[in-house]
């Protein structure tokens, strides 16, 4: 059983968390959070230190959640995260055009996926692509919509991957004997 929920949170300094009823902010160097937990999970600062608690064992669940989506906050407002994500293939490529990310990944046309607010991209060379931000979830979310325009396939591993993404190769047919 995870005991996720019960582990304590330290805050860094120059990171101010508060909370308003249902609603958790973090604040640091790098931006600002909020997030709105389940009214049956408390939050509890003393000094430098955030836990939380349950009303009881029901709300188990929501427990672990909402200390890993606090901790990703506090990790998010004072580290950021990053993904990269990188393109195999001839023709395959990302471009910035201004701050519009272009994709090329062999199909008849480019695509241009919305960058949300909050994410910065930086292409270091036309087959790399950094996406970084302060929130998990959308860094991550972006990523994965960026990926889906063409995922990588198993005979000739082209496609768009994470950087540390191993992809499965088959092997094909074989000239028959």
């Amino acid at each position: 059983m995870s005991r996720v929920g019960n582990r304590k949170l330290i805050i860094p300094a120059g990171v101010t968390v508060s909370v308003d009823g249902n609603n958790v902010t973090v604040k640091g160097p790098k931006g600002e959070l909020s997030t709105e937990i389940n009214e049956h999970i408390h939050v509890e600062i003393t000094d430098s230190e955030l836990t939380l608690t349950r009303d009881n064992d029901n709300y188990k669940n929501f427990h672990g959640t909402a200390n890993a989506n606090i901790k990703n906050m506090i990790d998010g407002v004072t580290v950021g995260f990053e993904k990269k994500l990188e393109c195999v293939g001839v023709g395959y490529r990302f471009q910035m055009k201004g701050k519009e990310l272009v994709v090329a990944a062999g199909h008849s046309h480019t695509w241009s996926p919305e960058v949300p607010e909050g994410i910065t991209l930086e292409v270091p060379s036309n087959t790399e692509l950094f996406i970084r931000g302060i929130d998990k979830q959308l860094v991550g979310e972006f990523a994965a919509n960026v990926r889906k325009i063409r995922e990588p396939e198993p005979y000739k591993g082209k496609g768009i991957r994470y950087a540390d993404e191993t992809v499965q190769r088959k092997e094909g047919k074989k000239a028959s004997k």
